[in-house]
C-alpha cells in the first residue's frame, strides 16, 4: 500500500521520480518548516499500476507511434482517444483502496473540500516549467469525486497541449504522472511569488501578486492582480500597483464559483504590510533554500499565509545572452498594457476567441485573445507576438511568451474590439520601452545582441540614462549605474499631474463649487480619478514619485543613482493635468523659468519639498546609492538656498551626496565656486552647447544647421570643467545624448579624464567595447611615449 501513497512529509526533492516536481516540492517546504496544508501523493509507481492494470501502455504507444504534432487535427484526435480509454478504466482493487483508505484519513483533518493536483515527473524542473499543462481541481468533495479527478489527473499526461509541449521540449513519452490530494484553503486572497522580477530577470527585486479568493483568476490571468515589489537586501517594499479587481473565484458547495468582488475592496490593497513582509521572508527562505530563483504560489485564510507550490524559475535564470531592440520610427498606437519581455515583433493580426479557431493562424501572426491557457500552446508557439485583454505579469500569456521569447501585451484594454479592425493587417508590437504597446503597420527597428558574460571591463564608468523603472529592471547588469533619472519623466508616467495642483485641490474644490468652471471641473475629476486611494493628494505625489525612484535604484543596487530634481519646462509643465492653472506661456520656455529657479521661487517651492521628500522615502528604504543632482542651477546663490530647502527636508550635504548638472556657462567658468557646494559635476551636453552656440536646440532649422556638440568651444568648455572639477576632488560625468551618438565624442572625453559615460540604454553594450578598445589604445600609447 505505501509504494502507492506517500504523505507530504515523507517526501523530499530526492523523490522527483516517485512522486513529481509539484509534490515532491512541497515535501521540501514542509521539512523547512513552512506551513503546506496537509495532503498526501498518489504515487507514480500508482499510476504504473493503473496503466498496467488496464493494458494501457500498449494503447498509448501505438496511437503516439505516427503523430505528426503539427498536425493539428491528428494531435486532438490521438489526445481524444487516449484520455476516453483513460476515463473509462477502473482502479485495480489494491490501488483504489490504498488511496481511499488516506483520503479518508486526510478529511479527518479537515471537513473542506480537498484539491486534486497533478504533479508529473518531468514537471516544475529548472529547463522547463510545464506551466498549466497538467490539471488542477479544487474543491474536491467525496470519495467517488476524488477518484474520477485523479483519473483526469493521469490522463491530462496527454491533453493535445501536453503531448504538443513535451515534443517540443525534448522529453521522452516516459514521462510519468503523480498526484497531490491535499486540504483545500479557502483562500480569502492568494497569488504568486517570484523571487525574481518576472519580466526583467533582475534579481535585486521580489515580486508579489495578489487577489482575492482561489488563486486560479490570478494564474490563468482572469484577473490582473495588486503588485507589490520587494528590495531584497533590506526586504523593503517600494512599489505597489493596486489593480481593479472586479472577480474572484469562490468554494461553493462541490464546485467553485465566479463572484463580483465588493466594490469598497476591488481598489484598495489586497495585503496588509504584515502579509508583505511574511511572504517575502517565505519567499527568500525558499530561494536560499533551492539556491535559485524560485516561482511560488500561496493562499491565505483566517490569517495564516500557506505555501502550496514552489518550482525553479526557468526563464531568466539561464540567460547568458540579452537582445536589445529599439524602434526606428514612429507610428500610431492602437492598444497598449502591460509589456511582458523587451523585445518588438511585426506580423498580422489575428483575432481569436477559441483554439478551436487554429486553423486561421499561421506562422508569425499575432495572437490576439481575452486570455490565454495551455490549451492555447500549438498557436503561441506559432505566433510573433501575443496580445491579451486581461492577465498581469504572472498570467499563463506571460509566463509562456517570457519561455518562447516572444513580446507580450497583457492587460490591453478593449484590444479585440480595436484590433478586430486590423484583422490580417500588419502591426507592430513594441515591448522594448516598458510599455505594451501596439503600432499601426510594420515599423523599422534594430536587433543588437549582446552576450553578457563578455563585456569588458573598463576604467569609466559605463551608466545609463533612463526614466522609466522597467528600463532600469532590464538593463542594469550591462551598466554600472543610472547617470541621469530624469525626474519629470516619472512625473509624467507615473502621475500625470500638475504637482501644485495637488497640493492646491482642496482649495481648488472650494473654487470650483463656489463658480461654474467646467474647465476646472474636469480637472478635478480627472486628479479625482487618478487618486481615487489617496485622501491626501500630496501624499499620492510623494508615493508616486518614491516608488519609480526606488524601483530604479534598487534595479542598480549598490551602483550610484544620480537623480535629476525635476526640469520640465513651462510648455511641458502645462501639459500635465492641472498645468494650465499655473504655468504662464513663455515666449521661449528652453531658457525661461526652469530647474533651480523654480525650486527657491515661492511659487514653486512647496513642490520641490515634495521631490525631496519623496528622495528621502526611498533613501529610507535603504537605498542608500541615490544621488540627488540639481539642474539648469545659474549662480552660487540659487545653489545655496536650494542646499538649505533640501537640509530642511532632511537630505543634508555630508550625509549624502549631491551633484550639479553642469550645462550653463557660468557652471563651467564659475567651477571652481560651484565644486565647493557640490560632490560631483554631470555635463548635461545638450543645453551646454545652446548656450554656448547661442542655438536653441528645438529650433529646427537652426538645430541642424549649427547644433554639434563637437564643437571646439564646447569641447573647450567640457575640458575645463574636468581639469578644475578633478583638482578639487570632484568627480564629473556626462549624461546627454552626444556619447550616445557619436563615437568620436567618447573617445575626446576618454583622453580628457571623465569618470562616468551615461548613455542611452540600446546603446550600452557596443559603447562598453568601444570604451574598453579606445582605453587600451590609449593606454599603449601613452607606454609607447
Amino acid at each position: 500500500m505505501t509504494s502507492y501513497i506517500r504523505w507530504f512529509n515523507e517526501i523530499s526533492s530526492n523523490d522527483i521520480p516517485l512522486v513529481g516536481g509539484k509534490n515532491a516540492s512541497l515535501g521540501e517546504l514542509i521539512n523547512l518548516g513552512l506551513p503546506v496544508p496537509a495532503g498526501f501523493a498518489v504515487t507514480s509507481l500508482a499510476y504504473d499500476r493503473f496503466l498496467q492494470a488496464n493494458s494501457l501502455n500498449e494503447f498509448i504507444e501505438t496511437q503516439l507511434l505516427h503523430l505528426d504534432i503539427s498536425d493539428v487535427q491528428q494531435l486532438d484526435a490521438v489526445s481524444k482517444n487516449i484520455r476516453e480509454k483513460m476515463l473509462e478504466c477502473e482502479f485495480p482493487k489494491d490501488l483504489e483502496e490504498a488511496i481511499t483508505f488516506n483520503y479518508e484519513k486526510l478529511c479527518k483533518t479537515s471537513q473542506e473540500g480537498c484539491a486534486v493536483r497533478s504533479s508529473a515527473t518531468a514537471e516544475d524542473l529548472p529547463a522547463a516549467s510545464f506551466a498549466g499543462q497538467q490539471e488542477t481541481f479544487l474543491n474536491v468533495r467525496g470519495k467517488e469525486v476524488m477518484l474520477r479527478k485523479i483519473k483526469e489527473c493521469f490522463s491530462s499526461l496527454f491533453t493535445a497541449r501536453a503531448i504538443f509541449y513535451r515534443k517540443q521540449k525534448g522529453f521522452s513519452s516516459n514521462v510519468k504522472m503523480s498526484v497531490g490530494i491535499q486540504n483545500l484553503v479557502k483562500s480569502e486572497k492568494s497569488g504568486v511569488i517570484f523571487t525574481v522580477e518576472p519580466n526583467s530577470g533582475n534579481s535585486n527585486v521580489l515580486v508579489i501578486d495578489s487577489g482575492y479568493g482561489l488563486g486560479e483568476f490570478v494564474v490563468s490571468g482572469k484577473v490582473v492582480p495588486d503588485q507589490f515589489s520587494i528590495f531584497k537586501p533590506t526586504k523593503n517594499l517600494i512599489r505597489k500597483k493596486i489593480a481593479d479587481k472586479k472577480l474572484m473565484l469562490i468554494p461553493e458547495g462541490d464546485r467553485t464559483k465566479s463572484v463580483d468582488v465588493p466594490e469598497n475592496r476591488r481598489i484598495i490593497a489586497s495585503l496588509t504590510d504584515d502579509e508583505i513582509n511574511k511572504l517575502s521572508e517565505y519567499a527568500l527562505l525558499i530561494q536560499s533554500h533551492y539556491n535559485r530563483h524560485m516561482d511560488i504560489e500561496w493562499a491565505a485564510e483566517n490569517g495564516t499565509i500557506y505555501i502550496l507550490q514552489a518550482r525553479p524559475e526557468t526563464v531568466h535564470s539561464n540567460t547568458l545572452v540579452e537582445e536589445v531592440y529599439k524602434l526606428e520610427e514612429e507610428g500610431r498606437e492602437l492598444a497598449k498594457g502591460i509589456a511582458i519581455g523587451s523585445k518588438i515583433a511585426c506580423g498580422r493580426i489575428k483575432v481569436l476567441h477559441d483554439p478551436s479557431e487554429m486553423h486561421k493562424f499561421g506562422h508569425g501572426d499575432i495572437l490576439v485573445t481575452r486570455m490565454t491557457t495551455p490549451d492555447w500552446i500549438p498557436i503561441l508557439n506559432k505566433a510573433s507576438a501575443i496580445v491579451t485583454e486581461e492577465g498581469g505579469t504572472t498570467s499563463h500569456a506571460a509566463i509562456v511568451s517570457r519561455e518562447l521569447g516572444i513580446p507580450c501585451v497583457v492587460g490591453a484594454h478593449d484590444a479585440i474590439r480595436i484590433l478586430s479592425k486590423y484583422e490580417n493587417q500588419e502591426v507592430t508590437v513594441d515591448c522594448s520601452e516598458g510599455a505594451g504597446e501596439v503600432y499601426e503597420g510594420k515599423l523599422k527597428f534594430i536587433k543588437e545582441t549582446v552576450d553578457l558574460r563578455n563585456l569588458p571591463k573598463t576604467k569609466t564608468q559605463i551608466m545609463m540614462n533612463v526614466s522609466r523603472p522597467d528600463a532600469a529592471l532590464h538593463h542594469a547588469n550591462k551598466c554600472e549605474g543610472v547617470g541621469l533619472l530624469r525626474l519629470e519623466f516619472v512625473y509624467a508616467h507615473d502621475m500625470g499631474i500638475h504637482p501644485l495642483a495637488l497640493i492646491n485641490y482642496n482649495q481648488l474644490k472650494e473654487k470650483a463649487a463656489a463658480d461654474s468652471d467646467s474647465e476646472l471641473r474636469r480637472t478635478l475629476l480627472d486628479i479625482e480619478d487618478r487618486t481615487k486611494r489617496y485622501e491626501n493628494k500630496e501624499d499620492f505625489f510623494v508615493d508616486k514619485l518614491s516608488e519609480g525612484v526606488a524601483l530604479i535604484a534598487a534595479a542598480v543596487y549598490p551602483n550610484d543613482v544620480l537623480v535629476r530634481f525635476s526640469d520640465f519646462r513651462t510648455n511641458e509643465y502645462r501639459g500635465l493635468v492641472g498645468g494650465y492653472l499655473y504655468e504662464s506661456e513663455e515666449t521661449n520656455p528652453m531658457l525661461g523659468w526652469r530647474g533651480a529657479s523654480r525650486y527657491v521661487h515661492p511659487d514653486f517651492e512647496p513642490a520641490f519639498r515634495l521631490e525631496c521628500r519623496a528622495i528621502k522615502a526611498v533613501i529610507e528604504k535603504g537605498l542608500m546609492n541615490i544621488i540627488p543632482m540639481i539642474p539648469f542651477c545659474r549662480t552660487t546663490r540659487e545653489l545655496e538656498k536650494i542646499l538649505r530647502i533640501m537640509e530642511e527636508e532632511g537630505l543634508k550635504r555630508g550625509e549624502i551626496k549631491v551633484y550639479l548638472m553642469a550645462e550653463i556657462p557660468s557652471n563651467i567658468w564659475n567651477a571652481e565656486e560651484f565644486s565647493q557646494y557640490v560632490d560631483g559635476f554631470s555635463i548635461g551636453s545638450n543645453d551646454l552647447t545652446q548656450l554656448i552656440l547661442g542655438v536653441d536646440r528645438d529650433s529646427g532649422s537652426m538645430a541642424r544647421a549649427t547644433f554639434d556638440e563637437r564643437d571646439t568651444a564646447v569641447k573647450k568648455a567640457i575640458s575645463h570643467l574636468i581639469k578644475t572639477a578633478h583638482s578639487n576632488g570632484k568627480k564629473v560625468g556626462i549624461c546627454g545624448q552626444a556619447p550616445s551618438d557619436y563615437p568620436d565624442f567618447v573617445e575626446f572625453l576618454i583622453k580628457e579624464g571623465i569618470d562616468s559615460i551615461s548613455l542611452n540604454p540600446d546603446v550600452l553594450g557596443k559603447t562598453r567595447k568601444l570604451v574598453a578598445e579606445m582605453e587600451e589604445n590609449l593606454s599603449l600609447t601613452v607606454s609607447l611615449s
